[in-house]
């Protein structure tokens, strides 16, 4: 029987950490709900203290000096500590719906399959949260794929290079992975990444497991978006935005030089991180920079990011 770990990183959430901590609980899969509390400045730490209290499948946890070390060590704490199979993951200003681990309890008897993900859906807590939500994602209501997808697809529709579109990103909410595939790999989160370090880990996850699509049509999880949401305030095209991609891409490219690669792949990361650190550049030099890539690396000119590199960065 399927047995999980859901953690849950705890930073300031104390308006939406019940309703998140009850939403994990509904399940019989689920053996154990990690908190890992990161030196909230709310009274976080109280309800995490009041709810481990009143249900033995909760466990908090802090970092060792009880210091705020960001999402990727956070998790990252959670991960050593989970004691199931299976880990999934949960924001705490977000929850699962009843449907959340229904494919998961048909796939994983694949014993080739080694992670399930789905789709998530949105819930809008403020109107401003909606107003910045809206003007970045165009209104998406779905996070998910646009076609069922395995094993070495999944890791090419990450790096946009499937026949067909592969879609938007698939959410952390959504994924389900074996405890034991995370180990074998030695995959963690980059904790010196603030923003992106849960794609960061998808991508290296993709590369590393076997993977499959699970429900994609319909939510099994809900994002809530609020005031507070940290990368919804992160503007399209602004130097905040450039230098967050930059540091993710520049993670995945010195990743991709410690592992053997396929060509096409390696070429294609390389490129992606060429195209955000041209970005970084100003006036002529960054034209310059910009027409010695294309020349000398022509499948440069292909990359979904090419003209990122080109965009006059602002806040």
């Amino acid at each position: 029987m399927l047995n999980v770990s859901v953690i849950i990183p705890v930073y300031n959430a104390a308006e939406f950490l019940v309703k998140s901590v009850t939403s994990a609980l509904q399940f019989d899969v689920v053996r154990e709900v990690v908190l890992i509390e990161d030196q909230s400045t709310d009274h976080s730490l109280e309800i995490c203290q009041r709810l481990a209290l009143e249900n033995p499948k909760i466990k908090l946890y802090q970092h060792p000096d009880k210091g705020n070390h960001g999402a990727g060590a956070t998790r990252n704490l959670g991960i050593e500590k989970a004691e199931s199979e299976y880990i999934a993951f949960l924001d705490a200003d977000d929850y699962y719906l009843p449907n959340r681990f229904d494919a998961e309890k048909t796939l994983f008897e694949n014993s080739s399959v080694e992670g399930v993900f789905g789709a998530i859906g949105v819930e809008y807590l403020s109107e401003k949260g909606k107003r910045e939500f809206q003007d970045k994602f165009q209104n998406i209501t779905l996070t998910t794929v646009n076609f069922a997808a395995e094993g070495e697809e999944v890791f090419k529709g990450l790096l946009g290079l499937t026949t067909h579109r592969f879609g938007s990103f698939f959410h952390l909410n959504a994924l389900t992975v074996k405890k034991s595939s995370i180990v074998k790999n030695k995959l963690r989160f980059n904790r010196d990444l603030r923003v992106h370090q849960d794609s960061d880990f998808i991508i290296k996850l993709a590369y590393h497991c076997y993977l499959k699509s699970g429900i994609i049509d319909r939510a099994i999880a809900v994002r809530g978006v609020h005031d507070d949401n940290r990368i919804t305030k992160i503007k399209p095209y602004s130097s905040t935005f450039y230098h967050h991609n930059l540091l993710l891409q520049s993670s995945l490219y010195h990743w991709s030089q410690t592992v053997k690669l396929d060509t096409k792949y390696s070429q294609t990361i390389k490129l992606n991180y060429l195209s955000f650190k041209i970005a970084h550049e100003k006036g002529l030099r960054k034209w310059f920079s910009f027409l010695t890539t294309a020349l000398t690396n022509p499948n440069f000119l292909k990359t979904r990011y090419r003209f990122h590199a080109l965009h006059t960065s602002h806040d």
